[in-house]
């Protein structure tokens, strides 16, 4: 690492201002530490890939989260609740439904733009003198030592270097941090491509999210605002480009023939984008004086939409555990650490299994595959304990879950859970 700048001292350096970064620097804010965050690409630039137009599935768990960061008010306002699940096969029997009604739930989840939630937590953020937020800024080296992790970092300004007693790796699957910590990530790619867009239709969609599993791959049509609905459109590299190519109506009726007519006829399709599928995985959830957490730690298929809530359950868990070891407790400590990776690990393994294997199931072609999904749909949806436990999927399959996600304070536990 070249010398120049003195280092600036701090607790914890984010690196990464996205939506799990942010949140944890948020949650750290509560607490008496200092903290750095260093976001690459202004929030408000339009080139911000983390607060784009896209749209994302949210988890009761994670809205409670936000309730308790102070920003749920703001995103509820634009997110669209989901009440009910279909899940289908197409062109095999069997279906299955979940209501939030039967589950005693006002949602089962809510979807909502990612620049709007960039938007609620970049301005609570700038008005919290505790955080300080460089952004354009570019960490170009990490190096950790004894007492810190020192980070090179590039401002418009000029040159900073950075020492951290804790470094937090939110900068995404191809982390610096990560890496420059001595971590791997192990990549499998799916060899499909999801085509997303906002698309409108003839019947209003009820607030019903459809998951249809087809020969190509999977097609969700989650609930949006102004009774559109978000297709994430699953294809071969090759065919999603060839879609992406097609004029609209060609689109819509292609979109049409895949996912059938539950929505009457698709009369509109919004710009077009493409995002390769993969899976990546971390092979630790820390390192010296380093935690891990949202795509640094692991990316996942957008099947079941459990990898923006998974990684905000890493923010909440290590905003807790460092809540809990008390003022002036060192935030690097190894101790810590290894508290933080023991309770991440079972959560994070099971919903990585869980997401990986029913990609593998629904992309099987063989017969008895086909069959068993056919049959796995006809006895989940007769099954309420199946559905009641897949309901509860979002908020963690195994283990102790953080505060915030249970609608407690972040500070002591005494507060009751709010109702759904």
């Amino acid at each position: 690492m070249s010398a120049a700048p003195a280092p600036q001292t701090c607790d914890v350096a984010i690196v990464g201002g996205g939506m799990v970064g942010g949140s944890l620097a948020l949650a750290l804010s509560a607490l008496p530490l200092s903290v750095v965050v260093i976001e690459a690409v202004e929030p408000e630039d339009g080139s911000q890939p983390s607060f784009d137009s896209r749209t994302i599935a949210l988890s009761n768990g994670t809205r409670r989260v936000f309730a308790g960061l102070g920003v749920w008010d703001e995103i509820g306002r634009e997110a669209t609740p989901i009440r009910r699940i279909h899940v289908s096969d197409r062109g095999h029997f069997g279906s299955a439904v979940i209501d939030a009604a039967d589950e005693g739930v006002a949602a089962l989840g809510y979807v909502a733009e990612n620049r709007v939630i960039g938007r609620a937590l970049w301005r609570r953020l700038r008005a919290t003198p505790r955080v300080r937020l460089l952004a354009p800024a570019r960490v170009t080296a990490a190096e950790p030592d004894a007492g810190h992790v020192r980070l090179a970092v590039e401002t418009g300004a000029g040159p900073q270097l950075i020492a951290a007693r804790l470094a937090v790796a939110a900068d995404g699957a191809g982390s610096l941090v990560r890496r420059a910590a001595g971590v791997e990530a192990a990549r499998w790619d799916y060899g499909q491509t999801a085509v997303i867009s906002l698309v409108g239709s003839e019947r209003f969609h009820d607030h019903v999210a459809y998951e249809r599993f087809t020969p190509t791959g999977p097609i969700a049509a989650l609930p949006g605002p102004d009774g559109r609905v978000v297709v994430v459109w699953t294809l071969a590299p090759a065919e999603a480009e060839r879609v992406l190519g097609l004029a609209d109506a060609a689109f819509l009726a292609e979109l049409q023939a895949c996912f059938g007519w539950r929505l009457g006829r698709l009369r509109s399709v919004g710009p077009r984008h493409a995002y390769p599928l993969a899976l990546t995985q971390a092979a630790a959830e820390t390192a010296a004086r380093t935690a891990i957490i949202g795509n640094a730690a692991q990316g996942l298929h957008p099947i079941a939409g459990q990898g923006f809530n998974l990684g905000l359950r890493d923010a909440a868990t290590l905003a807790e555990v460092l809540a809990d070891a008390g003022a002036g407790a060192d935030p690097g400590d190894p101790q810590l650490l290894a508290r933080y990776a023991a309770w991440r690990h079972t959560d994070r393994r099971a919903i990585i299994a869980f997401t990986d294997g029913l990609v593998r199931l629904f992309a099987s072609p063989f017969a008895p595959a086909r069959l068993a999904r056919g049959l796995g749909l006809v006895l989940f949806d007769l099954t309420p304990p199946a559905k009641s436990a897949l309901s509860k999927l979002s908020l963690g399959f195994a283990g102790r879950l953080p505060r915030l996600a249970r609608g407690l304070p972040l500070l002591g536990a005494g507060a009751a859970v709010p109702s759904p």
